[in-house]
């Protein structure tokens, strides 16, 4: 009878073993798949903007052209903003770069699962339709720029959205702060975080005349796309918890002398106009997707990518220069 036990032990620990060796991890088949597809989109997406497809690259040059006949002082800052409506914008460049990480750095992501998650939202973000939506926030900072000779696109009127909010006017640009492709926020010497632009953006805050303190911006913002749509597609994860530990380091302050800091997050603005079917499901979806399975999620799948066209990109966007309502 030993003799008979020991082969048969031997066959199942190789058939065991064999097995094991056969169940990989799921989601790291899923990244090596995703991983193409988001790389190729983000590619289709560059070539797009090159083309003059994408609707509000289109206008960025524009209005560019009609801010600059007025303004010309400032010139290296619409110079700038004209980089947004090509692939040398800081959107798109954060876009590779994102997708660079995923690609030559995993082990950044926490997990199998937060990688693969940050390849579905770059994959998301690269959609031209939701590109272009995202887009509408520099292209209305040079609307505002013009002193209202070019009405805003995809957007209320600044005094119609600040009336609708509540909120305070924090100044040219003001739908950029928050924005880490714009700037970042950081802490001065009294403890106080405000927000700090990069390069030829700080002429924003010069405009301004004075610092935007994020104990006044996160109660008293405005609508903008980025904060109120995009946050969740056009951010890294490292951005996402940056803004996170900000939020929490605020209002423990508060707390401890007795006060309230609701988060400039906790809902969202009015303020969008006009904006595509794309914006409004990521903006709906943005919670859940961080929660559901990636089986469940209602975000592109790399079955689903066959739908998208560049040809489509002008769908559900105002038209012309038509003003907000």
């Amino acid at each position: 009878m030993h003799l008979l036990k020991t082969p048969f032990l031997l066959l199942l620990i190789i058939i065991t073993t064999l097995s094991l060796a056969g169940c990989g991890d799921p989601v790291k088949e899923q990244i090596e798949q995703q991983l193409p597809i988001t790389e190729k989109r983000v590619t289709q997406l560059g070539d797009a903007l090159n083309n003059g497809q994408v609707r509000n690259a289109s206008l960025i040059n524009q209005y560019a052209d009609k801010v600059m006949v007025n303004k010309a002082n400032l010139a290296p800052l619409i110079n700038e903003f004209r980089k947004d409506a090509s692939t040398d914008g800081p959107m798109y460049k954060a876009l590779l770069d994102r997708i660079n990480t995923a690609k030559t750095q995993p082990q950044m992501f926490e997990s199998s699962q937060a990688l693969y998650n940050e390849l579905l939202n770059i994959y998301q973000a690269a959609d031209p339709v939701l590109y272009s939506d995202a887009l509408s926030d520099p292209l209305n900072v040079l609307a505002d720029m013009s002193d209202g000779q070019l009405p805003r696109i995809n957007s209320l009127s600044k005094s119609q959205s600040q009336q609708a909010n509540n909120a305070q006017d924090f100044g040219t640009g003001e739908q950029l702060i928050g924005n880490p492709s714009y700037g970042n926020w950081q802490t001065g010497s009294n403890g106080m975080s405000f927000w700090a632009w990069y390069g030829m953006y700080s002429m924003m805050g010069d405009m301004f005349g004075r610092r935007t303190y994020y104990n006044d911006w996160g109660r008293q913002r405005n609508y903008s796309y980025y904060n109120d749509y995009g946050r969740t597609r056009y951010s890294s994860p490292g951005q996402l918890k940056n803004q996170t530990s900000l939020d929490t380091r605020t209002k423990k302050s508060f707390s401890s002398r007795g006060q309230k800091f609701t988060s400039p997050y906790s809902k969202n603005r009015t303020g969008s106009s006009s904006l595509s079917g794309q914006s409004k499901t990521a903006q709906t979806s943005s919670n859940r997707f961080r929660t559901n399975s990636i089986k469940k999620s209602s975000y592109a799948t790399p079955s689903k990518s066959k739908n998208s066209s560049f040809r489509n990109s002008n769908t559900n966007t105002s038209r012309g220069f038509r003003r907000g309502k």
